[in-house]
């Protein structure tokens, strides 16, 4: 019997039998590898989704409704076991909850490209959030860069931006663990503090109000902070007295609901997962992943994982196929 995870009240998850019913073009699938997006999940764990984003907080393949109990989750890898028979056998990534077994439209599924190993493929959707977030803020050759937040999208977004020719990018965090991250992926690392101003564009990623305002310290004469935080049914005071104004600075949210207005015209959302997935040839991500955890565990493990203080960045699940 397939088996998934459902958050059911505040700070309790549980797996529960599912029925696995496809429709006659749908895809089955087996998971082998996938991971918690630790912010958003810490969110829906908590049950902190604003009434408001209900509707708009669904994920693909969501069960339940907001606030309890949900099956939510939106990174699976996994292989293609019956279906449409061109893809038979193939491994790729879906935006499904946390499911051991599940159908879905083949055009929810997108095969891996040559030289994404399957466990580094688990970014994918986070790949794709700092990607769209990078074409928000359109960073520019040569550019002083300060990205705030060394989470999963934090790093991703950083590690992005040192791509650009010429470009300075430091990576700010409060926990000074994060400097070896930092190493790993090739760009600077700062604590608050110490992370130079005047920066050309500033990334903010952080969660918290005193990562908004440090980004208002370091952005520059009419800089632009691109704001990729989401803080649920919490609130985040925005600093706009001091020298917002005199020095011109413009905030801006970017949200992956939507492709970034630049590239809208041209891009449709699968096209922008497909781009996700092949930015994940370079090895240095795997700093981001934890050691695995099995899908059994997962629901006496996730308190752990979502705790603010874990330290862990992406958590990797693997299920029963992944030892097949």
């Amino acid at each position: 019997m397939p088996k998934a995870l459902w958050y059911v009240e505040p700070g309790i998850a549980v797996l529960r039998d599912e029925q696995v019913a496809p429709g006659p073009d749908d895809l089955c699938v087996r998971a082998h590898f996938g991971a918690i997006s630790r912010g958003t999940e810490a969110l829906v764990f908590a049950g902190r989704v604003p009434q408001t984003e209900y509707q708009r907080m669904r994920g693909p393949h969501m069960g339940g409704v907001f606030p309890f109990p949900v099956k939510y989750g939106y990174a699976i890898v996994g292989t293609v076991y019956s279906g449409p028979t061109h893809l038979h056998g193939r491994m790729g990534f879906a935006l499904h909850p946390h499911q051991d077994l599940f159908a879905l439209p083949p055009d929810g599924f997108i095969p891996l490209p040559e030289g994404v190993p399957p466990q580094r493929a688990v970014l994918a959707a986070n790949m794709e959030t700092a990607l769209n977030a990078v074409w928000d803020g359109a960073p520019g050759p040569a550019d002083r860069i300060a990205v705030i937040g060394a989470g999963v999208v934090g790093a991703l977004v950083a590690f992005l931006c040192a791509q650009v020719p010429g470009a300075d990018v430091v990576l700010v965090d409060i926990d000074p663990a994060r400097a070896a991250l930092a190493r790993a992926l090739g760009v600077t690392f700062a604590s608050p503090g110490g992370a130079p101003k005047d920066c050309d564009l500033v990334f903010h990623a952080s969660g918290s109000a005193s990562g908004l305002a440090t980004a208002f310290d370091l952005a520059g004469d009419e800089a632009r902070i691109i704001e990729m935080s989401w803080y649920g049914a919490g609130e985040a005071a925005i600093p706009l007295g001091g020298a917002f104004h005199s020095r011109r600075l413009t905030i801006a949210s970017s949200q992956v609901g939507k492709v970034a207005p630049s590239h809208r015209p041209r891009w449709t959302p699968a096209r922008r997962m497909a781009a996700a997935l092949g930015l994940l040839r370079d090895a240095r991500l795997d700093a981001l992943i934890a050691p695995p955890i099995r899908f059994a565990d997962l629901p006496a493990e996730l308190p752990r994982i979502l705790a603010p203080s874990s330290g862990v960045l992406c958590q990797r699940i693997d299920y029963p196929a992944a030892a097949s």
